[in-house]
């Protein structure tokens, strides 16, 4: 065991050889380093002077994405208690050799650190492997490293390592069964030297291309053709994500959409869909983006799903319209001076995907407060809630409008009454139909919804199944 005097300098130093895992955090590497000298990472984080507390989550538990800044004399300790050189943890720690102005500096100074958040120093922070790190090191441990979306699977061992920013338990998902995820992962090392021969940046690319597929995750509770993600999720989740459905869309998106965002990707970069793109637009003679272009038909079909092309074109707002606008800009060369108007790869703000940590905060407060409606909201898809909405509407106004309809010939105001009520009476069953296929396909077990419409099981899993096959034709 080291012995830690007054100084701060451990005696013994670097008696056991600690590697560090290329991109690891600092904070990762002094945790297994107490581990590996069967010390309290409290007592051997004593060797340095703290100019501030470590970072927690909302309900006061430690953040696994903490991450520590060393002055000249800290890096030095840390060299010593590893047995490595420094020149090795510099090419390891994506932290080290960053300063801070809280830390003393100087050659008389003593060793020091300051506490960061990692996401907020170096870039997005995710557990690694516990299994490769045991074969690392010899010993199974949690392990922290700064790893961008593309690399999160241990190829390995088939495991999808989750974001370490996040206040929940799990550290990776079970992806052994799903090889597109892994094959995906191979795939992107082809399309991010694509990126770069197009003069783009490769984290640009991926950043639109999660963009567009998270907003489509975000839709597909209204998609009853959609096969894949569902199949997907229910097995990152364990075998079934029924029993806590929210949770496992927000843990489990990354993962599951991971080989569309890179299929995105790749289509994205090539001349050719570029080109179906400025023929959807008219060309030469400007016209309104078709619903029924080649260009969103192309790219649903090189994703496994012919039906998504419309669907895709009708999202006006989102970051696939705006990307195919500056594709048009470029063309036509009325995009201005050099800009965000006419960058193809410019990502706005608003249309960022949502971080897991940020979706599972907000899941945690829709539940503290239950009854607000923003449940819904996030459940169903906007287009889908708009389509109720409208149903009810309409209904409403047809009922309202036969409240006139009282003096005549009874055959007349019989017929008007009648025809009326009919009208109104098959709005309001395609509002409640909309509704009972938006609460199943948010997780709402079926045989509670038959319950709520009073209805056999049996008779409302035929209506809804009719539906669809109605909406599909």
């Amino acid at each position: 065991m080291i012995n830690l005097p007054p100084d701060g300098t451990p005696h013994h130093a670097g008696v056991l050889r600690t590697a560090p895992v290329p991109g690891e955090t600092a904070s990762s590497l002094v945790s297994r380093l107490a581990h590996r000298y069967g010390l309290e990472e409290k007592a051997l984080r004593s060797c340095w002077q703290w100019r501030n507390y470590p970072p927690r989550h909302e309900n006061g538990t430690l953040r696994a994405d903490a991450e520590m800044l060393l002055n000249a004399a800290g890096r030095q300790v840390l060299a010593r208690l590893c047995g490595v050189e420094q020149d090795v943890l510099a090419r390891a720690l994506p932290s080290w050799g960053r300063e801070d102005a809280k830390l003393p500096a100087g050659q008389d100074a003593v060793p020091a650190a300051a506490w960061r958040i990692g996401g907020a120093l170096a870039g997005p922070v995710a557990f690694g492997c516990q299994l490769c790190t045991a074969r690392r090191t010899g010993t199974a441990v949690r392990m922290v490293r700064y790893a961008p979306l593309w690399s999160r699977v241990c190829v390995r061992h088939g495991r999808w390592q989750l974001d370490a920013d996040a206040d929940q338990p799990l550290e990776y998902l079970d992806v052994r069964h799903l090889p597109e995820v892994t094959a995906a992962q191979r795939r992107w090392a082809g399309v991010a030297r694509r990126a770069v021969r197009a003069g783009a940046e490769p984290e640009r690319v991926f950043a639109l291309a999660q963009a567009v597929v998270a907003r489509w995750w975000e839709q597909a509770f209204g998609w009853e053709r959609e096969a894949i993600w569902p199949r997907r999720l229910h097995q990152v989740a364990g075998g079934d994500a029924g029993g806590d459905l929210e949770r496992w869309r927000i843990v489990g998106r990354n993962a599951v959409v991971f080989p569309e965002v890179v299929a995105v990707a790749d289509a994205l970069l090539e001349p050719v869909m570029a080109e179906l793109v400025w023929a959807d637009s008219g060309a030469g003679q400007p016209r309104a983006l078709p619903v029924d272009g080649m260009f969103c038909r192309r790219l649903g079909e090189r994703l496994g799903r012919t039906w998504l092309g419309p669907l895709a074109a009708a999202d006006h707002g989102g970051p696939l319209i705006a990307w195919m606008g500056s594709v048009i800009r470029l063309r036509r060369g009325a995009g201005g001076p050099p800009g965000y108007d006419n960058d193809p790869w410019w990502l706005r703000q608003e249309h960022q995907a949502a971080t897991m940590a940020g979706q599972l905060r907000v899941l945690g407060k829709e539940k503290k407060a239950p009854g607000s409606g923003t449940m819904w909201r996030a459940a169903v898809p906007a287009e889908q809630r708009r389509l109720i909405t409208s149903a009810i509407d309409s209904a409403e106004e047809q009922l309202l409008q036969l409240h006139g309809v009282q003096t005549g010939p009874i055959a007349d105001v019989a017929r008007q009454l009648l025809r009326g009520l009919g009208h109104s009476a098959g709005l309001i069953e395609a509002a409640w139909k909309r509704t009972a296929v938006a609460a199943v396909n948010g997780g709402v077990p079926l045989q509670e919804v038959a319950r709520w419409v009073d209805m056999p099981v049996e008779v409302l899993s035929q209506m809804l199944t009719a539906g669809r096959q109605e909406d599909d034709s």
